[in-house]
């Protein structure tokens, strides 16, 4: 049993963990004006290096204003597994690293519990790539402005599975409301990946009964990833 999760019980995994199979989301840019579409498009051509390089220096949305520095992500570029969060924090904007703080110690911890690490077959990013104040969520316009770098990334990283770590990740990449539990323990799609929603780190180091259902997630994760091989 790993170190990281609650010592309450859990049952054993669900193995007709209902499958979401008409879920999309598609690399289509959302509306809007031409010059937004433009960007989108020129976003869409651009390796890594160039990637990397417009998001550092990208003043789309306010929060430019207020960064330290740009989060872009860290890890295996070629990865099988992709970690998606919500935004930076206080650290992360410090060291331009997502995941550094006290959550990112439990994301290290939940992974090593199934067989991961970073650097290795795990790619972590988030939503959007510079800190909200007060690490407050990131509007929706905020993240639409970070939508096209993250889409760009999915499509280079080529990952076999993406795990959804929280309600905003989860809900800008499937593009739906829906509550976290309502998502959880099912296998949605985002453009032809199978995505995976889970709680995020920084929920369970406040709700330290939920990691038991953070467990199972990735359990199911796990089992979903070695049914892709």
């Amino acid at each position: 049993m790993p170190i990281w999760r609650s010592k309450s019980g859990i049952s054993e995994q669900n193995k007709a963990i209902e499958t979401s199979s008409n879920e999309t989301s598609d690399f289509t840019p959302p509306l809007g004006s031409a010059e937004n579409a433009q960007r989108w498009e020129e976003i869409q051509r651009m390796n890594w290096n160039k990637l990397k390089s417009t998001v550092s220096v990208c003043i789309a949305c306010p929060l430019s204003q207020t960064r330290t520095q740009t989060v872009f992500g860290t890890g295996d570029k070629d990865a099988d597994w992709l970690f998606v969060g919500e935004g930076p924090g206080a650290r992360e904007d410090a060291t331009g690293e997502p995941f550094v703080g006290q959550a990112g110690k439990l994301l290290d911890q939940m992974l090593a519990a199934i067989g991961l690490k970073r650097e290795h077959q795990v790619y972590i990013t988030n939503i959007v790539k510079c800190r909200p104040p007060n690490n407050r969520n990131p509007t929706s316009n905020e993240a639409r402005q970070c939508e096209p770098y993250l889409t760009r990334q999915i499509a280079l990283i080529k990952p076999k599975l993406i795990v959804a770590l929280g309600k905003v990740a989860a809900q800008n990449l499937l593009k739906r409301e829906d509550s976290i539990s309502s998502l959880r323990g099912k296998v949605h799609d985002y453009s032809g990946i199978p995505l995976i929603v889970t709680y995020h780190p920084a929920y369970l180091l406040r709700a330290l009964p939920e990691k038991a259902k953070a467990w199972k997630d990735l359990c199911f994760a796990q089992s979903t990833m070695q049914s892709l091989k």
